[in-house]
């Protein structure tokens, strides 16, 4: 199974940078971005899940009702993305299950960072998306952790996808910096291995993010339309080989006991 997933989220990247943007434009660039994902999405009639940040959610229902009528799963990607506490567990779980109609029962802490299994558990969660098991310098070494799905202190973990051995990840950096056919070839042999393919992407990645001054190579390259082109190739290289997407959930529900 493919599980495709996007951390909808206040466009705050630009602050990491010490640049300035206003509530207005990160609301404009995310619901934008997460109106091209739901195109190609609905285009090629795959189902995805979605990381949600409540605030996100609150400030942009149209989008929130978008994913939902797609067919696809909410998730909780907390409250805010710059700020946490523990609290915003439960918090953004009650806010998106209001506002969806859905049960909400997966997380992903922003940027990837650690979050205590006991206090998603006491939020009621049934599954952590939140462990890249890689190196990624200046950002975490997961390098300890295991590649795949595994169960720890009861919470099903559901890492990034990397491919064997050499743990190169597959994530959206990979997706913008490899040539496609690359990227598209790694993410097969990891499928072929592992059984599955758990991949992430943001909405400003489908946005032309070059006009934003100040913002490195790093990110900007091949953001907008190609990116969107990018996920249109992909989507329909692992269709033609018979490859199935679905949601987070059906996943879970897949798994042994």
């Amino acid at each position: 199974m493919i599980l495709l997933s996007f951390d909808i989220e206040e466009f705050d990247l630009p602050t990491e940078y010490g640049l300035a943007i206003s509530w207005e434009e990160q609301l404009r660039v995310s619901r934008e971005g997460s109106g091209h994902i739901l195109n190609v999405l609905a285009r090629h009639g795959v189902r995805a899940t979605f990381f949600c940040t409540a605030r996100f959610a609150e400030a942009a229902p149209d989008v929130l009702r978008a994913i939902c009528d797609g067919g696809h799963e909410v998730a909780s990607h907390g409250y805010a993305h710059s700020a946490f506490e523990e609290a915003d567990l439960a918090r953004s779980r009650e806010i998106l299950r209001r506002m969806s109609g859905q049960p909400v029962t997966g997380f992903r802490m922003p940027r990837m960072m650690h979050v205590a299994d006991e206090a998603l558990l006491r939020a009621g969660y049934r599954y952590n998306s939140s462990l890249n098991p890689t190196l990624i310098p200046g950002r975490y070494n997961h390098l300890n952790q295991p590649r795949t799905w595994f169960r720890r202190e009861g919470l099903l973990q559901l890492p990034a996808s990397t491919t064997p051995r050499v743990r190169f990840p597959l994530f959206w950096l990979s997706f913008h910096h490899l040539p496609p056919a690359l990227y598209r070839r790694l993410a097969r042999l990891t499928l072929r291995h592992d059984g599955y393919l758990l991949l992430y992407f943001h909405p400003w990645e489908f946005m032309p993010l070059q006009g934003i001054s100040g913002l490195p190579r790093l990110v900007t390259r091949n953001s907008g339309t190609v990116a969107v082109e990018r996920l249109d190739q992909l989507i329909d290289d692992l269709s033609r080989r018979g490859s199935g997407f679905g949601t987070f959930t059906e996943f879970v529900d897949s798994l042994p006991k």
